[in-house]
């Protein structure tokens, strides 16, 4: 398996298990929509979750974060909304949040931004 798949599955397992530590509960993983993939889906109470993980190598110039890029957004929030549908759910409260993961293959850190980002425009 190439290792970026590796590390990624790795950083996807540390993203799930801190937010079920941080009291959500995991709905999906790797949820393939047309148009792409969904990280994960959760729910906080009555608020679904739509989270997108990042994971990097200690040293990189910038945080994982800020690899979800304008377009990044827009297409999580085309995701959140395909998947809301097909789902049945309509007039849900939803947020996007963003699971950052710096990972050494020894050590990690994780870092959970809620609410990320807004599906609004922009």
């Amino acid at each position: 398996m190439d290792p970026r798949h590796v590390r990624g599955a790795r950083a996807e397992r540390r993203a799930a298990d801190a937010l079920v530590a941080a009291g959500l509960r995991i709905v999906a993983r790797n949820v393939q929509l047309t148009g792409g993939e969904i990280d994960l889906v959760c729910r906080d109470g009555d608020v679904w979750v739509f989270v997108e993980v990042k994971a990097r190598r200690p040293g990189w110039d910038e945080s994982p974060g800020a690899a979800v890029s304008w377009t990044k957004r827009r297409r999580l929030v085309r995701l959140a909304q395909h998947y809301l549908k097909w789902r049945g759910l309509r007039d849900v409260r939803c947020r996007f949040d963003v699971v950052e993961v710096t990972d050494d293959g020894r050590t990690a850190s994780v870092r959970h931004l809620r609410s990320a980002f807004d599906a609004g425009p922009g």
